[in-house]
């Protein structure tokens, strides 16, 4: 290492020990990462043979829909409570913890399920311990990517958080194809569930106050900004166009449901696609997240296309098709988690991030939950009828964003999400 080398980073850690935390922005959003890589392990190896689960205890594909959309559901709406609950406390860190135990617990038990009732409610219980950390951990991220770009900090987060999410579906993969037994699948994750919470406590001894590595504000600029409580049009605007575009996705679960009922793949292979969808996701993650910090939201245009194509080839019952379907799925899917995530707080001011965040989801989590709903009940009437009812719905969503666009003429010195 050179002199001047040498000598930056001894002034970053230098920084980093005078605003109380013992590591930089860059390492705390990896530490993240890979404390949400091994979450991932956990609930994306649940959610990845979920749907088959649910239908080895009498469930249909209405059901399937009806369960998974409200879990999801619960991960987003319950956001608006736990988002201004961030906001209230200003202490993300308790929250943070207690969401990372709900899933390490949650999930396993799964194990001991033999009736639909337990394993919907217990599946719904993990959701919910998604939903309480998530605005108090996105807010400690944003406060971590202010200086290295949002899109590029959230979007490594999500590479890193993927990684889990492929490893959980082939360790499920594994286990079933070695032994056939759902229940022992779901014991397994245990393990990562334990290493997700100690290594969330020791970040937490590490970094105890992410908000130091915020810019410092002027004392005029802070008042005028808290006595803004509402949140600006603009994010509604753009929470209306996510929400749309969820109104016509699929959860996963359905997606399964199918090849394995159709009888296109053998169980132990639905795990190994989902783990696909997550390494497209994982890619899609860092690439747009480039391009919304050079581009901003220009580069969203293309989720709506993204979307439409997923019906007519995840429902077909050709190999190649639902590969590839999945593939698309796993991308939209990267998109959504990563750069739609770093919009947000670009939308409002540090303060009123976690109500941001929650209302956000919130929002497109009920979107979420009609259309996974509405989906499974239309893929019982047919594939056509699906993509058609998706194909109309993001041409809805390709307008908003659209508009959107148009609309937002603001002065070079905004952030970054409404140039």
């Amino acid at each position: 290492m050179s002199t001047s080398e040498a000598g930056q980073a001894s002034e970053s850690a230098g920084a980093a020990y005078r605003s109380g935390n013992r590591i930089s922005p860059t390492r705390f959003i990896v530490g993240f990462g890979l404390v949400s890589a091994l979450a991932d392990v956990v609930y994306e190896g649940a959610r990845s043979i979920i749907g088959p689960y649910l239908g080895t205890l009498g469930a249909t594909a209405a059901m399937v829909g009806l369960v998974t959309g409200l879990g999801e559901a619960a991960a987003l709406v319950l956001r608006v409570f736990t988002g201004r609950l961030t906001d209230r406390t200003q202490r993300p860190w308790p929250q943070t913890i207690l969401g990372y135990a709900m899933t390490a617990i949650c999930v396993p038990l799964l194990a001991l399920t033999s009736s639909l009732a337990p394993a919907a409610l217990l599946y719904t219980g993990e959701r919910v311990g998604k939903a309480v950390r998530t605005p108090a951990r996105d807010t400690m991220l944003a406060h971590a990517s202010a200086e290295m770009g949002r899109g590029y900090a959230f979007g490594l987060h999500e590479a890193l958080d993927q990684i889990g999410a492929m490893l959980g579906p082939l360790l499920i993969a594994g286990v079933l194809a070695w032994t056939g037994h759902y229940r022992l699948a779901f014991g397994m994750l245990a393990v990562p569930g334990l290493l997700a919470i100690v290594m969330v406590a020791r970040l937490r001894r590490a970094a105890p106050d992410p908000t130091r590595w915020e810019p410092e504000v002027s004392v005029a600029e802070s008042k005028r900004l808290r006595l803004e409580t509402g949140l600006p049009a603009a994010f509604w605007h753009y929470a209306a166009f996510s929400a749309v575009t969820m109104l016509a996705f699929s959860t996963w679960a359905v997606l399964g449901y199918h090849l394995v009922v159709r009888h296109l793949v053998a169980p132990a292979i639905v795990p190994v696609l989902y783990a696909v969808a997550m390494g497209a996701a994982s890619l899609a993650a860092v690439a747009f997240g480039r391009l919304y910090d050079r581009y901003s939201l220009r580069g969203l245009l293309v989720l709506p296309f993204l979307a439409a194509l997923v019906p007519a080839l995840s429902f077909s019952d050709n190999p190649v098709a639902f590969t590839v379907g999945a593939l698309v799925w796993g991308a939209a899917m990267g998109v959504h988690e990563s750069t739609m995530r770093a919009a947000v707080a670009d939308f409002v001011p540090a303060h009123r991030r976690g109500a941001a965040y929650g209302t956000f989801t919130a929002v497109y989590g009920l979107a979420w939950l009609g259309g996974a709903a509405l989906i499974g009940a239309l893929y019982d009437q047919g594939v056509g009828v699906v993509t058609a009812f998706v194909g109309g719905v993001q041409v809805v969503a390709l307008v908003l964003i659209v508009t959107l666009l148009r609309r937002m003429r603001p002065p070079a010195d905004q952030p970054a999400a409404l140039r």
